[in-house]
């Protein structure tokens, strides 16, 4: 019952149009379940159903209620947003999900299993507990007798009898044919005294609560019992001839068949070939010739498919003559006879549709010659017709045939077979398919019949099972052809009863059926549904939840025989099963029946503790494993009595219900006939002498073997030994380990199995050694079945005897030198951590079991409770088994996280390979396999997060953790070398790894998850915990990005930014692991990991300052973000922040964009922290106080941020034109020599930003080409000279925010004094601002309209209703080119944009741009279009050669941040509908970013993918700006 508390589990990722039906979903009571949605689900308005009732309602399966969806974060965001079950009550549930447009988008069921309680206290029955015996009611006597018959399941052991029906059986004595549903049968009363259900439910009550049993019977819904009173009173509950017409050929072939059958058996046929008892194969064949030769030609079958043709020729004549036209609504244009079959079946009745026969056959003229010669068109058609009609049938005689012969073969010649013996009427030919409740009369008299409703209403169709059948049809129904094919095999002592849709069908049948059920679930505590594949679903539903009202605990068996998982889980889903019957007679072998025990339940040993909130993972049902069943043949007849005790060891070691079947222990040496067994079964005696057959005891069989069995099933599950190994010693040794995860205790059972009988086949003396890890503290039990001289069997005619000359010889709980099993236990020890014993045996013989109770050594197991008790502070999981330490290390008792930093948490979480060799060291590769991605925690938690629920200790990573400790020693060593605070996490963790390097190695990999799992929660906590409130409140989704900036933002062992000034408060500083002189070590931003990630290449102005805002400002680093600014400030030169870094003193100058979204972080920064504006008068250390200055010391010239930003703009204003310094191929292979030439000016006549030529590429769509193969080399593939428009729109907003800082006089600065035309002149920013405003539409907005004044390049147009990306480039066309960058201008100057035209421009944005995961970056119409990058192809191709295409094509993500924040901002002035179906895009495109995002072992965003998001091998995994745009979206939504 505890099982359920606190575990939830998420039913996650609710797709479109899943249909989770075929997928077993089974928890238990007092589980949460969750619904959350999928990535195709996300955005929308999704509403889940469910018919689980409100609490303390009624369950009504039609009734659907709708739940309310849980807002974790207080925000609506559909990432995290749930809607949940407390799982209850038991049952059978469904649910479904639809829109406010579609209702059902997808849905299934959940299976709730029952709390089962027994004894008087009502303790809970564990299902793993339940060990079942099966006894047919039949033989259990008078019920005065049942107690002392039932007692031999009690003293056995068993804690479940499941009964087979107790109702009055049919004539045929099946325990499976009921003559009555309702009556208890009067067979169990005594003279004199008449028992009822209500005397039953006593005695299954005294079960319950004296005998710790519970009770179980079957329900039989598919059939009665031939000679049932009701069903001759109700005849419309069977398929009968009056509402089955479909069925009356197949009668009449049965009647034939019938006929035939009394003829052999009265010699008829003994001179053509075919006497009476029919003994070999020359007689099958003259079985088939009688049936073409005497019974087809005489029933003419064919003809109950087939037409009249005269009636109908002479009626289309009619027609003709009256001049009657086809109606052409009828026929639907389709020309064509086809046969109408008739729904009555008679002979010849059917007919044609006399529409098509006028619209197919059309007369020349309406005279009579043109009449007639139609008419003959149409009886040619008509025979053809009929002769197909024969050849359909002709091919059902012919299955008929060989499917009689075949039941011939099998009832009368086949060695497995019942070999019956002459045919008689008791024995006929082949069973019979209907009922015939008459005198035989000759069968053409009988054929006379068919046109008596009155009689042809009783003759129903027995029941039976069709091999290979879709146990989902019902194959008496239309439309199927079994009964006539003669494929059922058939039982002709029962009817298969005809429920129809639903209770207004067959009201009698549906009312009968429920009392059955009713009083089924008052009396008892379970049912086995018998026949289940064949029971319509709708019925077995129906019938079991009102079985469900009465008993709300029922626990519901079945056995399927549907040959499909996905088939059986519908069963199993729908109707609510509890456990599904397997069988262990299915094994072949020893080695098949061990196979079966790790299928059927539990996990494997050394599994991974899973955490209490999970994904629900897909399972086979609950299983109820039977050594032996009551319709499997004899085990011992199969294989050997040796066998019965091995083969129930193994059964009994399985972690789910077990059983048997009452005779198996005893050792019956035969079935025990459902149909034919009427003797009793023996009484309970102690003292029962081995040769007694009315009564047993201890000494029978293996009574006393199977007691201790089951005694130790129940208590391995009701203790926890939850997890399982089978090993597979020798072809007939099977060792299965039970193993409790908590104490880690185990018994190993050793079972020699037997499936050839010693006798007759050879087995080795040697049985090889064995070797069990841990200390043996006990022998539970060894047990070998032997022979007694105790006399033979001889067949008891009143008891059900067993085979008195075996018994168990068993010791209970005995040391390991007390054992005449085991010969020797010697102590091996491999390493500080195994113990290992070697077992030799020197008795097991065939038919024997020994089990051991296994510790592990007494120093393990010490050390495993501490570390359990300091793994407890982290999760109650481990409370159990866990023990305070005796001697605590000083280091475990410190606080885990409390001092770290953000950027301690970069090294302790993550550090690619790049950044780690900076420092010497690396990823840790795994032999075999791959090297983690980061070699931080990260990097382990996100291959384990593959590994854990899938318990996949077969994965590398878990050999590696087995084979020795150096992983575990690179976690801690790593973290031990570094300073403190990150040194006292690795000794925390080195002293934990302390205790698990002394575990056994197969708990390693569990155990050192969980170590790591409690680090790493504890260190995420610590994270969030230095963060902004938006990301400590905010979704998983905004979680997982946020650490992001802990990925990307780290200290290096070189400082990747230059000095600030020593003015600035809060600057971090420490000694210099390589001057060991005091230096700043302020965090910098990684462009991308890994190729972006480490040395110069690791820092870029643009990708910093496109990141900041996300990764810094909104997480709430603001004095690291501050410093950046600061850094790079000191940087400025030509009035430009470089693009490549370079720690400063290799800057490069060559970007146009950098400085302008430096300046809009600056902008950003004072609007988001508190006191923002203090930054510009923050100190900044220039470098370059010059442009052609040496770098300068820090501190030499210092000068206030608003002094930086006033000279960055003023040059621009001015005019910036110089030649990069080295220019030549020292800093750029590539490069033609016009591209080191840099300029960059203010466009007089707009105030337009522009510069840039057709040899460089100053953007950030920045390739240039590498091939000379292809002569693409120097050759930028995307100049975009001249204006571009994102920096116009972001010189638009650093003008407008300057303007505003000085209104408010914070900016000194109004404007700026330029020298221009040889005078100088002052631009006020005011003015320019102003210009950029009037400006920016009438050059940029393609409007496609021929009249636009504003239109200089109609000719150029190929995309209308967007923004030109560029203006004045060098190729006037690429202005005209449909790319992303036109959104990043609505973001930041949404002033410059009229809403319509900006919505327009977005929907063509959204339906040629928007990708998966990115946008593309061109027009997939544009001729230079190829989405796929590939940098290390070289071909001819200029356009693709060496990655030539890196922004023609493939779909980058970072713009879709800025596409989705404009489409926000544009939709709230547009209107609440525009903005909610905008929401709901953006929630819909995020959610596949954060799918990808959980997945991706870098725990990142890429920089591009390639197009539909295809994975692009050469894009950095993780990107810094890509991760923040997507978080700015989130923060603005």
């Amino acid at each position: 019952a505890e099982r359920g508390q606190g575990e939830t589990f998420i039913l996650t990722d609710l797709h479109m149009c899943k249909d989770f039906t075929t997928q077993s979903i089974s928890l238990s009571s007092g589980f949460e379940l969750q619904f959350r949605l999928g990535p195709s689900l996300q955005g929308r308005r999704v509403i889940v159903h469910t018919n689980y009732p409100l609490e303390g309602q009624k369950f009504i399966r039609k009734n659907f209620r709708v739940l309310s969806w849980n807002y974790p974060t207080g925000r609506e965001d559909d990432s995290d947003k749930y809607c949940s079950l407390e799982l209850k009550i038991a049952g059978s549930y469904q649910y479904y999900f639809g829109s406010a447009d579609v209702e059902r988008l997808g849905g299934g069921y959940i299976t709730v299993d029952p709390v089962l309680r027994v004894g008087a206290d009502n303790s809970v029955l564990p299902l793993d507990c339940i060990t079942i015996q099966t006894y047919l009611s039949k033989c259990l006597g008078k019920l005065d007798d049942w107690l002392d018959r039932l007692r031999v399941a009690k003293e056995s052991g068993y804690n479940m009898i499941h009964f087979t029906p107790l109702q009055t059986l049919g004539e045929s004595r099946s325990c499976y044919s009921l003559a009555d549903q309702l009556t208890f049968s009067p067979e169990f009363s005594s003279d004199g005294k008449k028992y009822t259900w209500e005397d039953v439910g006593v005695l299954v009550e005294k079960l319950r609560t004296e005998w710790n049993m519970l009770s179980i019977t079957d329900v039989v819904y598919n059939h009665t019992a031939a000679n049932s009173v009701w069903i001759r009173e109700h005849p419309e509950c069977g398929y009968n001839l009056v509402n089955s017409p479909h069925l009356r050929p197949a009668w009449v072939l049965d009647r034939a068949i019938c006929h035939l059958s009394t003829r052999v058996a009265g010699g008829f046929y003994k001179d053509k070939g075919l006497p009476a008892d029919i003994t070999d194969e020359s007689h099958l064949s003259v079985s088939a010739a009688i049936f073409w030769q005497d019974i087809f030609p005489r029933i003419k079958l064919w003809e109950f498919y087939q037409v009249n043709v005269e009636n109908a020729v002479e009626q289309f004549r009619v027609l003709l003559q009256n001049d009657t036209k086809p109606d052409p609504s009828k026929t639907k244009g389709n020309k064509g006879l086809k046969i109408l079959q008739d729904p009555e079946y008679r002979r010849h009745g059917s007919t044609v549709d006399m529409d098509s026969a006028l619209e197919t056959f059309v007369p020349h003229s309406s005279s009579p010659q043109h009449i007639e010669e139609c008419c003959g068109w149409l009886k040619q058609r008509l025979t053809e017709l009929n002769e197909e009609q024969y050849q359909i049938v002709h091919q059902h005689q012919e299955q008929a045939v060989n499917c009689v012969l075949g039941n011939i073969v099998y009832e009368r010649l086949a060695d497995h077979g019942p070999k019956l013996g002459p045919i008689t009427r008791k024995h006929p030919l082949v069973t019979r398919y209907f009922t015939f409740p008459y005198e035989d009369t000759p069968l053409e008299q009988e054929l006379e019949l068919l046109d008596q409703p009155e009689k042809m209403c009783h003759f129903l169709a027995h029941n039976g099972w069709v091999m290979g059948d879709d146990p989902l049809r019902n194959f008496a129904e239309p439309g199927s052809n079994v009964y006539l094919r003669r494929e059922l095999i058939c039982w002709g002592d029962s009817v298969k009863l005809r429920y129809g849709n639903g209770p207004e069908d067959c009201p009698y049948l549906w009312d009968h059926m429920q009392k059955y059920t009713e009083i089924t679930a008052k009396y008892f505590h379970g049912v086995r549904l018998d026949n289940c594949h064949s029971t319509p679903l709708h019925v077995a539903e129906f019938m079991l939840d009102v079985a469900r009202r009465t008993c709300p605990n029922l626990y519901v068996i079945a056995e399927l025989f549907t040959g499909s998982e996905a088939l059986d889980n519908v069963f199993v889903t729908r109707l609510g099963i509890t456990s599904l019957i397997r069988e262990a007679m299915s094994a072949g072998d020893s080695h098949e029946e061990g196979r079966l025990v790790y299928r059927y339940g539990g996990e494997p040993v050394g599994a991974f503790v899973q955490p209490s909130l999970r994904p629900l993972m897909p399972s086979i049902a609950h299983a109820m494993f039977l050594d032996v069943t009551h319709d499997n043949e004899c085990p011992i007849q199969l294989r050997s009595a040796l066998d019965s005790l091995p083969s129930s060891a193994v059964v009994s070691m399985a972690c789910c219900a077990t059983g048997s079947t009452r005779g198996y222990d005893e050792l019956v040496p035969h079935q025990i006939s459902v149909v034919k067994e009427e003797r009793f079964y023996p009484k309970w005696n102690p003292s029962a002498a081995p040769t007694s057959t009315g009564q047993v005891g201890l000494q029978n069989g293996i009574i006393a073997g199977k007691l201790a069995l089951n005694k130790l099933h129940q208590d391995l599950a009701a203790r926890g030994f939850g997890q399982v190994y089978v090993d597979q010693v020798d072809a007939d040794i099977v060792a299965v380990t039970r193993h409790c995860p908590s104490t880690h205790h185990s018994v190993v059972t050793v079972s020699r199995t037997a499936f050839k009988d010693p006798k007759k086949n050879q087995y080795d003396d040697n049985v090889p050694p064995m070797f069990i890890p841990g200390k043996i503290e006990e022998i539970v039990l060894e047990a070998r079945t032997v022979e007694r001289d105790a006399g033979s069997y001889k067949r008891d005619e009143k008891f059900i005897n067993g085979m008195p000359e075996y018994t168990v010889e068993i010791k209970e709980h005995i040391k390991l030198e007390e054992s005449t099993v085991v010969k020797h236990a010697g102590v091996t020890s491999k390493g500080r951590s195994e113990f290992v014993q070697e077992i030799k045996f020197q008795k097991l013989t065939p038919g024997s079991v020994v089990a051991f109770r296994v510790s592990l050594d007494p120093k393990a197991q010490k050390l495993v409770g501490a570390l359990r008790f300091y793994l407890s502070q982290f999760s109650p999981k481990y409370r159990r088994g866990s023990v305070p330490d005796e001697t605590p290390t000083d280091i475990l008792q410190k606080p885990l996280m409390s001092k770290l930093t953000l950027a301690d948490m970069n090294i302790l979480l993550f550090r690619c390979e790049a950044e780690e060799q900076e420092d010497g060291g690396g990823c840790y590769s795994i032999p075999g396999w791959e090297s983690l991605k980061y070699a931080g925690l990260q990097g382990l938690m996100s291959v384990l997060a593959d590994i854990r629920p899938k318990n996949d200790l077969g994965h590398p990573l878990c050999a590696n953790l087995r084979d020795g400790d150096w992983l575990i020693d690179f976690v801690s060593n790593r973290l031990i070398h570094r300073e403190e605070p990150l040194a006292q996490v690795g000794q925390w963790l080195a002293a934990m790894f302390d205790y698990l390097k002394h575990l056994p190695r197969y708990l390693i990999p569990c155990y050192f998850d969980a170590i790591l799992v409690s680090t790493y929660s504890t260190a995420i906590d610590a994270a969030f915990k230095l963060m902004s409130s938006f990301i400590q409140k905010g979704s998983t989704f905004v979680r997982h990005l946020a650490l992001g900036s802990v990925q990307m933002c780290g200290v290096g062992r070189f400082p990747a930014l230059p000095p600030i000034s020593v003015k600035v408060k809060d600057v971090p500083y420490r000694i210099s692991p390589i001057t060991e002189q005091k230096e700043q070590c302020c965090v910098s931003l990684a462009a991308g990991l890994p190729h972006f990630s480490a040395g110069i290449f690791r820092c870029w102005g643009r990708d910093t300052f496109i990141a900041l805002r996300g990764l810094m400002l909104i997480t709430g680093r603001h004095s690291e973000a501050r410093n950046i600014i600061l850094a790079f400030a000191g940087t400025l030169r030509h009035g430009l922040i470089p693009n490549l870094l370079g720690e400063g003193r290799c800057a490069r100058y060559n970007c146009r964009d950098a400085v302008w979204w430096w300046l809009q972080c600056i902008q950003d920064y004072t609007k988001h922290v508190p006191e923002g504006h203090d930054i510009l008068t923050c100190p900044v250390t220039r470098l370059y106080p010059t442009d052609d200055c040496e770098p300068r010391s820090p501190g030499e010239v210092e000068q206030p941020l608003y002094d930086v930003i006033q000279e960055a703009l003023q040059r621009h204003l001015e005019g910036i034109s110089f030649r990069e310094r080295n220019a030549g191929p020292e800093i750029d292979k590539n490069m033609r020599d016009e591209g080191f030439n840099v300029v960059a000016r203010v466009d007089p006549d707009t105030g337009f930003v522009t510069g840039g030529n057709r040899f460089n590429c100053g953007t950030w769509m920045d390739k240039m080409g590498e091939s000379e193969r292809a002569r693409n080399k120097g050759m930028p593939a995307t100049p975009r000279d001249g204006a571009a428009v994102e920096i116009v729109g972001l010189c638009k907003s650093a003008v407008r925010w300057v303007v505003e800082l000085h209104a408010k006089k914070l900016f000194p600065y109004e404007g700026a004094k330029v020298h221009r035309e040889g005078e100088d002149v002052f631009v006020s920013y005011s003015q320019w601002n102003q210009q950029l405003q009037q400006s920016f539409e009438a050059v940029f907005w393609v409007s496609g309209d021929p009249h636009d004044p504003n239109e200089k390049h109609l000719e150029l147009v190929h995309k209308k209703n967007i923004y030109k990306d560029s203006s004045g480039a060098s190729s006037p066309w690429c202005d005209y080119q449909l790319r992303p960058n036109f959104t990043i201008s609505m973001v930041v100057a949404p002033e410059l944009f009229t809403p319509d035209k900006a919505w327009r421009a977005l929907e063509v944005v959204e339906k040629k741009l928007l990708g998966p995961l990115g946008m593309k970056t061109l027009d997939p119409d544009d001729m230079m279009y190829c989405g796929v990058y590939d940098n290390a192809l070289d071909n001819d191709n200029y356009n693709l050669a060496k990655g030539f295409n890196y922004h023609q094509g493939p779909e980058w993500l970072w713009p879709v941040g800025y596409f989705l924040r404009a489409k926000l901002y544009f939709a709230k002035l547009l209107g609440e509908e525009a903005y909610t179906r905008t929401v709901t895009l953006v929630k819909n495109v995020l959610s596949r970013h954060y799918t990808h995002l959980e997945r991706s072992p870098w725990k990142g965003l890429p920089e591009l993918t390639n197009e539909d998001g295809r994975h692009c091998p050469f894009s950095c995994e993780t990107q810094a700006w890509s991760l923040a745009t997507v978080l700015e979206v989130l923060y603005d939504l």
